[in-house]
């Protein structure tokens, strides 16, 4: 399948925030109300303070998944250091998944933090997300069990990281 990733437009957002939270909610690994899962649909947000990327079929011009990507220490960046990128909200549309898209945006922020000049990534992740960890340790994260944390109560998240 042809897939071409791309910052996202404005007439993307809306789509992006129902994939993401589509990918989040439906699949269980949030809850349905709250703060988080308005940032998860506030894709305009996301695009306006960090970098929104999507994944498009070129053929259909349809939005097949999206990623937020940060460098540390900025407002979007949870566990980056300054020198490393980090990528929050992966999702990948259900019709879609199991067709390399949610890769294919993991590599283009990992292409991305290489043309910044950092020097490695470090994200978050919730143990549930066997999927994301399968695309991570593929493209070569590894687990950094140290830089583990809790944002709150309850919430446990495991760091994957790399070093170029």
């Amino acid at each position: 399948m042809d897939i071409v990733i791309r910052p996202a437009r404005s007439e993307e957002f809306e789509e992006a925030g129902r994939i993401t939270v589509e990918a989040f909610v439906g699949d269980g690994h949030t809850a349905a109300d709250g703060d988080y899962v308005h940032r998860l649909r506030d894709a305009a947000r996301r695009a306006e303070e960090a970098e929104l990327l999507v994944a498009v079929d070129p053929a259909a011009g349809t939005v097949l998944g999206c990623v937020t990507f940060a460098v540390g220490g900025t407002t979007w960046a949870d566990i980056a250091t300054p020198e490393e990128g980090e990528i929050r909200m992966l999702a990948t549309a259900a019709a879609a998944r199991g067709r390399g898209v949610g890769e294919a945006l993991v590599r283009t922020a990992l292409a991305r933090s290489r043309e910044l000049g950092l020097t490695g990534m470090a994200f978050s992740t919730q143990p549930a997300m066997t999927a994301a960890h399968r695309i991570y340790e593929r493209v070569g994260f590894g687990r950094a069990p140290e830089r583990d944390w809790s944002p709150v109560p309850g919430v446990d998240l495991m760091v994957y990281s790399m070093r170029f």
